[in-house]
Order: C-alpha cells, then sequence, then structure tokens
C-alpha cells in the first residue's frame, strides 16, 4: 500500500474508534502520537502499518513479561488449539490441574488453591467473595491510591474518586487508609473487619514502594487482629519486581493472593486468585459451585504454564532486577541533569515510575518517546508519573536506547513549555 492509502486506512480505524468504541479514547492516542495501527511484534519491538520500529517499555501494563509472541509460549498454544482451546466444564481439564499444582509449588507460604479467570479485576472480586466468606465479616481495609480493577467490587476497593464518582452507591464496607503507614491501617481495624487488600507496590497509585518491613508489619497485625491478607499481585507477580513475587522480598505471605497480566505469558488473558486451605474450604466447602467461570481456556493455561517454566529456568525474576538497577540507575542520571521537571526516579526490578513535575511535561515527554520510537504510559491514579514497565527479556542495548530517547524527549518538552510561558508572558 501507497503511504497515502496507509493514512487513509488508518483514518478509517480512528474513525470507527470515534463511532463504535471510544471518541474519548480515538483523541487521546491520536494526540499522544500514537496515530498508526500495530501490526507486528515480537520480543521488546512493535511494528506499525507504516513500518515503523518501537521499543516497548511499556509492557502492556506489566502484561508482557516475556515479550511479545515468545516462541514457547505460542507453540504450546498452537499446539493446545489443535486439541482443545476451551473446556467444557463437565470433564477433568489436565492443563487446569497442571497449571494450579505448578503455582501452588512457587507461590509463598500455604496458598494451595487456585481460580481461573480472565483478567484481574475478576481475580480481585474472587478474592473479595472469598474473604467475606472465610472472615465472616464484611469490613475490607485498603489503601489510598490503589487499584485494584474497574468491575464495582474491585473498584470499591480502589483508591482514587475520579473512576468512583459515577457509579456511586459502591460496595459497602470499604475503608481506605495512606498507603505504607501500617499504624493508620491498624487503627482503622473495627468488630466489622475481616480483611486487608493491598498491593505490595501500587502500580497505577505511581509505583509507590512502601516502607521497608511495611508488608511484615501488616502481616503481623492481620495475624494478631485476625484479619485475612489479600495481596494483589496483578501488575507485580512473576518476576516484574526481582522475585517471583513482590511480596517474597519481605518473605510475606498473603491468606489470598490475585494475578493476571503476566499470567498469560502476553499470548492469552488469564487471571487467577489463590487462598489457602481455610479459605477455600470456606468459600467453597458446602457448594462447590457458589463462585464460577463459564469459559476456562485450556490454551490460556498452557500459555501459563509454559509462561511460569520460563521464568525459572531462565531466572528472569534475578534478570529484572538487575536490569531494573540498571534503567533506574540510568534515569537517575537524566534526573540530575533535569532536576527541576524530574523529581523522582523509584521502583522495583523493572516497575519503575519516574516523577515528573507536573503532568504536561510528563505528556509531552510520553509523546515525544513515541515520535522517537519508544512507548511508555503514566499511571492511572497519578498523570504525573511515566512507568517503564519493559518486558523482562529485553536487552541491555534496547533499554540504554529507550533511556537516550527519553532524555531527548525530555529536553524538547521543556523547551516547548518554555516557549510557551515566554509567549504567554509576551
Amino acid at each position: 500500500m501507497s503511504d497515502q492509502d496507509l493514512e487513509q486506512a488508518v483514518d478509517e480505524c480512528i474513525e470507527k474508534y470515534r463511532n463504535y468504541l471510544s471518541p474519548g479514547l480515538a483523541n487521546l492516542m491520536k494526540f499522544g502520537g500514537f496515530a498508526a495501527t500495530e501490526v507486528w511484534a515480537e520480543g521488546a519491538v512493535v511494528r506499525d502499518c507504516f513500518g515503523r520500529e518501537y521499543i516497548d517499555c511499556l509492557g502492556g501494563y506489566g502484561a508482557f513479561a516475556l515479550g511479545h509472541r515468545h516462541p514457547r509460549v505460542v507453540a504450546a498454544v498452537k499446539d493446545q488449539l489443535d486439541r482443545m482451546p476451551v473446556s467444557t466444564r463437565t470433564f477433568f481439564s489436565q492443563p487446569q490441574a497442571d497449571l494450579a499444582e505448578l503455582l501452588a509449588k512457587i507461590s509463598p507460604g500455604d496458598l494451595q488453591y487456585s481460580f481461573f479467570c480472565h483478567s484481574g479485576a475478576e481475580a480481585v472480586e474472587g478474592a473479595l467473595k472469598a474473604a467475606r466468606a472465610a472472615s465472616g465479616k464484611p469490613g475490607i481495609i485498603a489503601a489510598r491510591g490503589a487499584f485494584h480493577g474497574k468491575t464495582l467490587g474491585a473498584l470499591s476497593a480502589s483508591g482514587r474518586d475520579l473512576f468512583k464518582r459515577q457509579f456511586q452507591p459502591l460496595v459497602p464496607g470499604f475503608v481506605h487508609v495512606p498507603y505504607g503507614d501500617a499504624d493508620a491501617l491498624e487503627k482503622a481495624i473495627t468488630d466489622e473487619c475481616g480483611a486487608v487488600i493491598l498491593e505490595p507496590i501500587q502500580g497505577e497509585g505511581g509505583v509507590i514502594v512502601p516502607p521497608d518491613g511495611y508488608l511484615t508489619r501488616v502481616r503481623e497485625i492481620c495475624d494478631r487482629r485476625g484479619l485475612l491478607l489479600i495481596l494483589d499481585e496483578v501488575q507485580t507477580g512473576l518476576g516484574r519486581t526481582g522475585t517471583m513475587f513482590a511480596c517474597q522480598a519481605e518473605g510475606v505471605a498473603p491468606d489470598i493472593m490475585c494475578l493476571a497480566k503476566a499470567l498469560g505469558g502476553g499470548v492469552e488473558p488469564l487471571g487467577a486468585f489463590m487462598a489457602t486451605a481455610d479459605v477455600w474450604n470456606a468459600l467453597f466447602g458446602e457448594n462447590p459451585t457458589v463462585h464460577t467461570t463459564t469459559i476456562a481456556s485450556t490454551m490460556a493455561c498452557r500459555a501459563a504454564i509454559e509462561t511460569v517454566n520460563v521464568l525459572l529456568e531462565e531466572d528472569l525474576p534475578a534478570r529484572a532486577a538487575a536490569l531494573g538497577d540498571r534503567l533506574m540507575g540510568r534515569l537517575r542520571e537524566v534526573q540530575s541533569k533535569h532536576p527541576a521537571s524530574l523529581e523522582e526516579v523509584r521502583g522495583r526490578g523493572l516497575m519503575v515510575g519516574v516523577q515528573m513535575a507536573h503532568k504536561d511535561i510528563g505528556l509531552l515527554t510520553i509523546g515525544g518517546l513515541a515520535n522517537r520510537g519508544v512507548i511508555v504510559a503514566y499511571t492511572l491514579n497519578n498523570p504525573r508519573v511515566v512507568r517503564f514497565e519493559p518486558p523482562l527479556i529485553i536487552s541491555e542495548e534496547l533499554l540504554d536506547r529507550a533511556v537516550d530517547a527519553f532524555e531527548a524527549a525530555l529536553a524538547d518538552a521543556e523547551a516547548m513549555l518554555e516557549g510557551v510561558e515566554t509567549e504567554e508572558q509576551g
């Protein structure tokens, strides 16, 4: 196709977004420098319809831990596709059984049972139901700035009003406390509280790493006060932060854990919530069909099995830790040259947030990165934070190129804003 034909095809696609998907999203994506259709991806590289290549430093918001189209995951899914892509839900499913056993073996503490679903939000919904069933109490303590999904229960646990205003009243019983403050959490406990739900590192809150020992304190409080601990590892789990699960950095084990994103290997959508035997028996003991899903993808389970095997065999959590140190070190060098625009670099492993002085410079920098062939995004609950979550398999060369592009895009954004200020003063 000629360039003119390609541009016409893209315009038509954008118009379909405006007419049939989301007008606001179409405008936002076009403004952000992504006015093209994606056509190919492999590893940490994405190509658009014009043949332009991009280094993927967003990684599907954590979904592409193994990058795009990892050959082992693709092969497993293709094999299952030729056999039986979706379970009948009437016979036993070998892929589900094998995946549940594998997750039990690699998960912290006494987590034993798994329920498979399709997304992180759905996993959180199941976890909340399990907590209420096991504790017998409706109250759940969550954190300000938290993000657990946008379905009604998960949204009730999340900690930003912007996403909640249109949907009041939400599910009752949730209390929100400052993240990282264990004393505030304990003070919020009442006789009606049965559980606590936290992210080990807040993702959409702006890649907020809690103080050392925070999760340990929370675990101790829950044990002493008789509360269940739900850890949402949807974004942090499966190697992203330098350990297989982020809670393992403090040796903490939850009673219930939520997974998704990377679990499907970047090929299939898959979520899960896991729990101890006591919690599971409280939820399903009297009725094994009290919480179900109709579609159970055996392809997704095969993808997840292969994903976990690759993570273990190639020791990708350790690789994420080493590459994360490199990435944050280089980003802090950029910060030292642009202290007025770049306030902080923080994170763990390959879950890194760069906090800008204000959201405008962040948005301009994201657009400048897109023009230079690098994909990043801001965090939903804090638009001032630009996130870097590249695949754990990304090369050092691509990572360095991404930081070089970030520095150049930031410099351009500063110049643009300085020009606007000069015009306004004139």
